[in-house]
């Protein structure tokens, strides 16, 4: 069964490949555009303007989470997030609360927010997962191991996408053991967040193995830090603002590999190179549930079986 939300989502695309999430940040400190959409008027006009490129949910968050942050107050946030999503809400915008708070993704919901996006999964306020039972609105998973202060110290895995799953696959079970639903959970790799660089790199060429969770997938890598190092001499990186490119490359390996959604800055720049992607035949199924099993797949409907093909277990 699909969420009511992503299948109006699905019904709202006019093209193939990931939903595209415009992100507008109402924070002094992003360490992206951090003050530009401060003041509600502004983030008003930057949404409608990332709606009008293509953007098909947008993302509204009132808390920085790059490294280092300080967290705002539960009253701080609610002020820079609520009005937004309210009046985002009321001209029909599909819009996402970004929040580890519960009482803030609460209120938004209450405002015609559509979306919960926790970046920790629901680790970093225990009644989150009650919330996410009680409300029935889609929560995205991200995959999380501390908070912005310290998330780089925690960088330190075995094989990070076999951790990376498991430990995915860990908070859904939370989830659904306080009472959510398998329709509402959204998975996301935590692109950036207590991984390095060569995390990153290696999470990026196994999509597959987390759509193959089976559960729809949300990536996002817009102008991370790795991003901007890419291809660039040791010392020079891209500017913040000079990474919308190798931000659509991502968007489009995303799309090639099955993901749901991808969360970016740069719309225009995504949705062309998803067209691409799709035009050269490459673009599965738009909620990206995991990719069509063998008749000798094992799992136990979370998609924690991989699909096996005669003499393979790979």
């Amino acid at each position: 069964m699909t969420h009511p939300v992503l299948a109006h989502l699905a019904a709202a695309a006019d093209r193939p490949g990931p939903v595209v999430m415009g992100v507008v940040n109402v924070t002094p400190d992003s360490f992206s555009d951090g003050g530009r959409w401060i003041e509600t008027d502004a983030a008003l006009a930057h949404a409608r303007a990332l709606v009008a490129e293509g953007a098909l949910v947008v993302d509204v968050g009132g808390e920085s989470t790059r490294p280092g942050a300080t967290r705002p107050s539960l009253d701080e946030e609610l002020r820079r997030v609520v009005p937004v999503v309210e009046a985002l809400a009321a001209e029909g915008v599909v819009v996402s609360v970004d929040t580890m708070r519960a009482e803030v993704a609460r209120e938004a919901l209450a405002v015609g927010g559509a979306i919960i996006n926790d970046v920790s999964g629901g680790l970093a306020d225990p009644q989150m997962p009650a919330l996410v039972a009680e409300s029935g609105a889609p929560f995205v998973v991200m995959h999380w191991r501390g908070h912005a202060h310290d998330m780089q110290t925690r960088a330190h895995y075995d094989d990070v996408v076999a951790e990376v799953c498991a430990e995915l696959l860990e908070r859904v079970d939370v989830l659904l053991a306080a009472g959510a639903q398998r329709d509402q959970l959204v998975l996301d790799p935590g692109i950036g967040f207590a991984k390095t660089a060569e995390h990153n790199w290696a999470l990026l060429a196994a999509l597959e193995r987390v759509v193959d969770l089976g559960l729809p997938v949300l990536l996002g890598t817009s102008r991370k830090g790795f991003l901007g190092k890419v291809g660039r001499a040791e010392g020079d990186e891209r500017p913040l603002d000079a990474r919308a490119v190798v931000t659509a490359a991502t968007s489009a390996r995303a799309a090639r590999a099955g993901v749901w959604c991808v969360r970016v800055h740069d719309v225009t720049a995504t949705v062309d190179a998803i067209d691409v992607a799709a035009a050269l035949g490459e673009v599965p199924s738009r909620l990206g549930r995991g990719r069509p099993r063998t008749s000798g797949s094992e799992g136990d409907g979370l998609g924690r079986g991989r699909p096996r093909t005669s003499g393979s277990d790979q």
